[in-house]
């Protein structure tokens, strides 16, 4: 509407220009025709009005042209104008159409909720109200059943006094005399039992002396393999390390004795030896090796001499510092040697320098409180396992052995007696023979000192819950303690105070005639009764 408008404003313009021109020429015509003559002032007048006619509709045309491009302009701004407001009034009913779908979504989900509520709501009720119903009724049945029970009850009681012709608290002084004199018998068979015991193994005192001695005592356990590994800076070092044609690699073991295993661990080489010594001396030759990177057979040659001088001195050293460290003076120069290669020995895992001088310490311990010579218990519990630093081209038994070590030294009989028989391979001649015995058991026997096969372990462990498990009244049982200890829990209703003494006995039994195992298991019986009650 707005743009037609301006094309009639500007279309009157144009014509209000074209009249007023012509008006224009015919008085200049009339004017003129007054001095001319009257022919030539029209014919003037019509060339003059043909003129301004031809020039009026030329400037109309061009304002007509100059309109309609402005127009055309001003038409092209609000047509922009107009389909951007659209666009934004389409894209804000987009968004709230959007809105409210989500609105209406969530107000979906909420009825659907609230429906779902309700339903379960109501369900539940019904079903507190059928449960209440139910309540009702047991509950009128158990009274109704108290009753009877209890009118029962009083029948038996009075039809019970009339044939024992006895009262309450007399029946009940003659059951607890029963219990008392069953009590009394079980008592004597357990005292009867314990000396058993006692008399087999040790008295009480032997026992408290040995539990003293160790808990006084306290070792750490280093376990030993057959293998070392070397690192590496780099798997580069392989290559030097075994040399053109594995020229190094063979150098190294004819000098040291031992097998270098180069695998695919990364940065690392095995070596292999059942002989500790070599094992070491090799293991230090080739840390030297890699450190200093000149490898070739001359040089390990040479390194292999200067670390076998240092792992001799260490033997020395290891075999005065256990001589020093458990007060052992005067003993020969080479049994302190074979005494310091005991610390690159183990058996079954257990290091036998480390085992020597805890040996010692049990021994001279137990010496003391029973008045033995402290001295002859303490150097038999350090010397007894000299035996076994000799190699296996000396014929006999670690104890003979060490047994004619020590005699060849001069060392006092007393202790030659302590290492010969502590595996009665002869017949013990004084006592700290004896109490070497016992502490070289205590040492080799204590919890973490060896390793123990994981299959005989688990087996054991299993052949204890099986045998507690296979007794009537029994709930569960657990072996505790690396099968030390086996906790059983009874069924309260089936198995009473009395009943769980004996079950206890019963199953320590079994186990004694079933199994094998070192030391003693405790056979643990828990009895409780539980009374559970909610409140509503």
């Amino acid at each position: 509407m707005g743009t037609g408008l301006v094309i009639a404003i500007v279309v009157v313009v144009g014509l209000i220009a074209i009249v007023v021109g012509f008006i224009v020429g015919q008085r200049n015509g009339t004017a003129k025709g007054e001095t001319l003559g009257r022919e030539t002032l029209l014919e003037e007048q019509k060339i003059e009005g043909q003129s301004t006619l031809v020039e009026a509709r030329d400037e109309a045309r061009n304002m007509l042209d100059g309109a309609h491009v402005e127009a055309q302009s001003i038409v092209e701004v609000a047509e922009k104008k107009a389909r951007h407001r659209l666009n934004e009034a389409d894209e804000s009913i987009v968004r709230r159409r959007k809105e409210l779908d989500r609105e209406e979504d969530g107000l979906s989900r909420r009825r659907e909720g609230l429906d779902k509520r309700a339903i379960e709501i109501d369900q539940r009720q019904e079903r507190i109200e059928q449960r209440e119903q139910a309540l009702s009724k047991r509950q009128s049945r158990l009274d109704k059943k108290e009753n009877e029970l209890k009118h029962h009850e009083e029948e038996k009681l009075e039809e019970l006094q009339r044939i024992a012709q006895m009262t309450i608290d007399e029946a009940r002084e003659q059951v607890l005399m029963a219990a008392e004199q069953e009590a009394r018998n079980d008592m004597a068979r357990i005292i009867r039992q314990v000396e058993a015991e006692a008399r087999d193994e040790a008295d009480k005192r032997a026992r408290d002396i040995i539990s003293l001695a160790v808990q006084r005592l306290a070792s750490e356990h280093v376990s030993e393999i057959s293998v070392s590994v070397v690192p590496l800076p780099s798997d580069d070092m392989k290559g030097r390390i075994i040399g053109r044609n594995g020229r190094n690699i063979r150098s190294f073991e004819i000098a040291t004795g031992v097998d270098v295993i180069v695998d695919d661990t990364p940065e690392a080489i095995t070596i292999s030896s059942f002989d500790p010594v070599r094992r070491e001396i090799a293991k230090k030759t080739m840390a030297k090796l890699v450190t200093d990177g000149r490898i070739h057979p001359a040089r390990i040659e040479k390194l292999v001499e200067d670390t076998r001088a240092e792992v001799d001195a260490t033997i020395r050293e290891e075999g005065e510092r256990a001589a020093y460290e458990t007060g052992i003076h005067g003993l020969h120069p080479e049994i302190l040697k074979l005494l310091g290669q005991l610390k690159f020995r183990t058996s079954y895992g257990q290091n036998q320098h480390a085992h020597a001088i805890e040996t010692a310490h049990l021994a001279a311990m137990i010496a003391h409180e029973l008045n033995a010579d402290v001295q002859i218990a303490k150097a038999g519990g350090l010397l007894h396992d000299l035996g076994k630093a000799i190699d296996h081209n000396t014929e006999g038994t670690h104890a003979t052995i060490g047994a004619d070590i020590l005699k060849r030294y001069g060392i006092h009989e007393s202790v030659v007696n302590c290492v010969a028989a502590h595996h009665h391979e002869v017949e013990k001649t004084c006592v700290e023979a004896y109490i070497v015995e016992a502490a070289d058991a205590i040492s080799g026997a204590r919890p973490g000192a060896r390793r123990e096969s994981l299959e005989s372990y688990i087996k054991r462990v299993k052949t204890l819950e099986e045998i507690a498990n296979s007794f009537k009244g029994v709930d569960q049982s657990y072996a505790l303690q690396a099968g030390r200890e086996v906790r059983i829990i009874v069924r309260p209703d089936e198995v009473d105070d009395l009943g769980a003494m004996e079950l206890s006995r019963n199953i320590a039994r079994q186990i004694e005639e079933t199994m094998q195992y070192p030391g003693q298991i405790k056979v643990h019986v828990i009895r409780e009764k539980r009374a559970i009650e909610f409140a509503k």
